[in-house]
């Protein structure tokens, strides 16, 4: 009787052990899996802005309209001017100077005076701000201007205005600049003329 109770003891300790290990063989109690590691992101690189730098020789040529202004004058003429110009920039940083020579032949003449304005030679000064691709400038310097006709001679007078070129690429740039001329007792005659000036320029940098 005893024996029979002890087997039936050690049987009911048994039960749960075979339950156990029938479950986890059965796949019921499995090995803890490790969660994957994450792999570090590198970040994106920051874009970094075009350096900007106008500092070269250049240049190109110009096409443009003027009008002359003269109280001895019977009119106001106007006509076409065309002209080539080659100068150099320096690039300080935000703001940039140079130095420009240009000549324009022009169509300009007052048939009625006989007076005709054959062309205009400058020395310029050139100041003006680095926005990137683009540089908004002031300018000024001498002007020497040729006549024929009637006052058929040269004087030198003075002029100022503002321009603004636009960089299409590391060589070449389109812009245009509005000038304002004066000459005063023109070739000693006592005429007094002022001539305004717009132009559409393509300048190439080397």
């Amino acid at each position: 009787m005893k024996s029979t109770f002890k087997m039936a003891r050690t049987s009911m300790m048994a039960a749960p052990l075979i339950a156990v290990a029938g479950m986890a063989s059965a796949g019921g109690l499995s090995e803890p899996v490790a969660a994957p590691t994450p792999v570090p992101v590198a970040p994106a690189p920051v874009p970094v802005a075009p350096i900007s730098d106008w500092t070269g020789f250049y240049a190109g040529g110009q096409l443009g309209f003027g009008q002359l202004d003269s109280d001895d004058l019977t009119e106001d003429p106007d006509g076409l001017l065309y002209g080539v110009h080659g100068g150099y920039l320096y690039d300080l940083g935000s703001w940039i100077i140079g130095g420009e020579l240009d000549i324009d032949g022009t169509e300009i003449e007052d048939e009625t005076a006989d007076v005709a304005l054959d062309s205009v030679a400058r020395a310029k000064l050139r100041v003006g701000y680095d926005a990137g691709n683009w540089l908004p400038y002031v300018t000024g310097g001498i002007a020497q201007a040729s006549t024929s006709g009637a006052v058929d001679g040269e004087d030198t007078g003075s002029f100022g205005g503002l321009g603004v070129e636009y960089r299409i690429s590391d060589s070449m740039r389109v812009g245009g600049e509005v000038l304002q001329h004066q000459f005063e007792d023109f070739d000693g005659t006592g005429i007094d003329i002022d001539a305004t000036t717009a132009t559409a320029r393509v300048s190439f940098q080397f």
